[in-house]
């Protein structure tokens, strides 16, 4: 069991203040990350396998001319041991000029993202709604699978001009309901608890799939679709390597590179990385450089914009940084969208369906990879409950399919956009999350490898 509240920033703060006093505070910086999560799955009649984890990764940087060097640790104890490694590996790089970024404008003080609802979202509350799930499908003859989390997030980044400290709360569901061959899966997260109604979702899952039982074969064609907020969420994870990055600007590459300006998706398209709006996704006012987020528009009214940037490549390309600066397990830092927003549009999913004559309703995708960024090829499969749709209604469903279509021709053929947002995490993405409506989308490709 994790505990309900943070540590705090007396004590985060505090520990990278000590590694750069051993690091020596001229050129070096410090930040460090928590995350404590506990999860309660469920699968058919039990809960199964809860599991609480913490991840803590606490990092310090000496730049000394020739290069970085860069120690991390996931420990808090070890904060002095880091700043002492660093400087000494420091020491070993070539001399020259200091290449460290302009970090003028970093933020400093406190922010709080912590919603007390999820805080308060403990092992017991979570067994209880995964108890009613369960029960639900099992009345109707069908099994629920799925996962409630509540995840407590801090980062602190530190200065020789200063600290700054968030901690934030996030709650997340998922379900997959099975009936007969059929399925349904349906997911959410937000900051808050009480964004995500977990008994509606647990209902609509039962309904659609009790709807897509004994699934038809679908034969290979072009068909107008519907596709659901988690497949077009699905989507935007993929724009980082589409060029939105400033690590691309920098090596004049991709979309912003080669495309500024240009449509290249319909006009009802608008896409941005915004971590400042709240309600929305996962909000967070800095990155591990400690410098602020802004809203960065990529798609504007389906012309090329910006890019995402941190300290280093905002250099290389001759601009700002945007606060976006990451590092994955395993990779080097680089710029990274993590809260991806497709802008909502005025209709609901039904409306869209009914401007389809002969077409699908796809309700998410699975298995996804990018095949070309440059071209933003993809590939995948449908998954779980899709439909024929015949003069504007839902019909029978079809089996899943593979495609591989391109993000920027799907995102070009859309003439309708759906009103309510869902939100889902990028994968191996420091608090990422991509957040996306339905969209209706002429000439679909499913069924051709």
């Amino acid at each position: 069991m994790i505990g309900s509240k943070p540590r705090g920033g007396d004590e985060l703060t505090g520990r990278l203040e000590e590694a750069l006093r051993e690091a020596g505070e001229d050129g070096a910086q410090a930040f460090v990350t928590i995350r404590q999560g506990e999860h309660t799955r469920f699968a058919g009649s039990r809960v199964h396998q809860p599991q609480a984890v913490e991840e803590v990764q606490l990092m310090v940087s000496v730049d000394r001319g020739g290069g970085a060097a860069r120690v991390a640790t996931s420990r808090l104890e070890d904060a002095r041991a880091a700043g002492r490694e660093a400087l000494r590996r420091a020491a070993a790089l070539p001399p020259g000029r200091s290449q460290a970024p302009n970090a003028a404008g970093a933020v400093t003080g406190t922010f709080n993202h912590w919603h007390e609802d999820t805080a308060a979202w403990d092992a017991g509350t979570r067994s209880r709604l995964a108890a009613v799930a369960m029960t639900l499908a099992e009345a109707a003859g069908a099994t629920a699978h799925g996962m409630l989390s509540r995840v407590l997030v801090e980062m602190a980044t530190a200065r020789s001009a200063g600290s700054a400290y968030v901690s934030a709360t996030e709650a997340s569901a998922t379900l997959l309901v099975r009936q007969g061959g059929g399925s349904a899966y349906r997911g959410d997260l937000a900051r808050s608890v009480d964004q995500i109604a977990v008994e509606e979702l647990v209902r609509s899952a039962l309904a659609e799939a009790a709807a897509a039982r004994d699934p038809e074969p679908l034969p290979p064609g072009t068909y107008d679709v519907v596709l659901g907020p988690l497949a077009v969420g699905d989507m935007l994870t993929f724009f980082g390597g589409m060029g939105f990055t400033g690590e691309a600007v920098a090596a004049g590459a991709g979309a912003v590179a080669r495309r500024q300006g240009e449509e290249v998706a319909s006009a009802l398209i608008t896409v941005a990385d915004d971590a400042i709006s709240l309600g929305v996704g996962l909000p967070i006012p800095f990155d591990i450089e400690g410098m602020p987020k802004v809203h960065v528009p990529m798609l504007d009214r389906g012309r090329v914009r910006g890019a995402v940037f941190d300290l280093a490549t905002a250099r290389a390309a001759g601009t700002s940084t945007t606060g976006h600066a990451h590092i994955a397990r395993e990779e080097a830092p680089c710029p990274t969208p993590a809260n991806l927003i497709l802008r909502a549009g005025s209709s609901t999913t039904a409306e869209l369906i009914q401007g389809v004559d002969d077409g699908l309703y796809i309700s998410r995708f699975h298995y996804t990879r990018m095949v070309d960024p440059e071209a933003s090829t993809f590939t995948g499969v449908t998954r779980d409950a899709a439909f024929r749709i015949r003069r504007g209604s839902l019909e029978g469903p079809v089996a899943s399919a593979r495609f591989t279509e391109e993000v920027l021709g799907i995102l070009g053929r859309t003439d309708g956009v759906g009103s309510h947002l869902v939100s889902q995490p990028i994968m191996n993405v420091w608090n990422g999350v991509a957040s996306a409506p339905s969209l209706r989308v002429r000439g679909f490709r499913l069924g051709f490898r």
